[in-house]
């Protein structure tokens, strides 16, 4: 069904230019079938509100007419629903401002929008100990799983950091690791006895007879290949269901454990943003909120008077 079938009550100037800025879509950004899909729909729900309120051409969009706009993106929508749309809007007016054909007009923001953040999962020392003690240790590869989820957790690393990691990286007299993370923001992070231990007895028993030509990875494939950071989560997945965990239990969520427990432990916040990686403090800010529910908790059930 063509776009002009979908909607009849836009006029030609509207739909023209939605129609080009989807072939900008296919020809230049190489955008999906269903990305493309996506932005079409958002743009005609909007076309149809912004034509109800006597808009003809995108350039005369003006600040009232996108108030409604806003107004029609609130309640009982979803916020996820509302976020998406914004940015849809936003996205195709900035690619019509690039080229002299936007609205004059100031573009709103779409933080408004976001979901506030979730407070993270974290994994207590119980269900933590049976997760990173599900992996068969008799197998080479169960060595290797054992080692990358007790480096993740006892380096806080993103599991792309623990995949992309290199033999050279690795300093075994101070017991720590150089990690480049986001922005190739290089970081040296320390790795607890514990944690260490497990990567050494990867390094010395399994990983050779995992290797099968030359690689700098830290962690091999039982191919001796790259280990893919998919297909360690789909391994993690698998030691959830043998632990009894949830199996949506993600790597990730071993980071969130780590910050918590060092939180909890009485690690400042700043010493936490540095070993995270973490560009900005608001970003290790949210573990805090983990803290003051804990300390509420036990306030309630030690105080007399509840």
């Amino acid at each position: 069904m063509g776009l002009e079938a979908k909607s009849e009550a836009l006029t030609d100037t509207l739909i023209e230019e939605i129609e080009e800025f989807l072939d900008y879509l296919r020809m230049h950004r190489y955008a999906s079938i269903h990305t493309v899909a996506a932005y079409r729909n958002d743009l005609l729900q909007a076309g149809k509100l912004f034509t109800s309120v006597n808009l003809t051409a995108w350039k005369d969009l003006n600040p009232d007419q996108m108030d409604r706009y806003l107004v029609s993106l609130g309640p009982p929508l979803a916020q996820s629903t509302a976020q998406r749309r914004m940015s849809s809007l936003r996205t195709f007016l900035k690619h019509l401002k690039r080229q002299g054909r936007g609205p004059t007009m100031e573009l709103p923001r779409s933080a408004g929008f976001r979901k506030k953040k979730a407070i993270p999962k974290a994994l207590s020392i119980e269900l933590l100990t049976k997760l990173l003690e599900a992996p068969d240790v008799a197998q080479a590869s169960g060595i290797r799983d054992r080692a990358m989820m007790e480096l993740i957790y006892g380096a806080g690393l993103r599991i792309s950091e623990a995949a992309e990691l290199t033999l050279n990286a690795l300093d075994h007299e101070q017991m720590a690791i150089r990690v480049t993370g986001k922005r190739d923001k290089t970081r040296w992070i320390p790795v607890p006895a514990e944690s260490w231990g497990w990567l050494a007895k990867y390094l010395e028993t399994a990983r050779p007879l995992l290797q099968k030509k030359g690689s700098d990875r830290v962690f091999l494939s039982n191919r001796g290949l790259h280990l893919r950071r998919t297909t360690f989560a789909l391994k993690l997945q698998e030691y959830c269901r043998m632990a009894g965990l949830p199996d949506e239990i993600s790597p990730h969520i071993l980071r969130h454990t780590y910050a918590v427990h060092l939180l909890k432990g009485g690690a400042d916040l700043r010493v936490v943003q540095e070993l995270l990686g973490h560009e900005s403090i608001a970003t290790t800010q949210v573990y805090t909120q983990l803290d003051y529910e804990e300390v509420k908790r036990r306030y309630k059930a030690a105080h007399p008077r509840k």
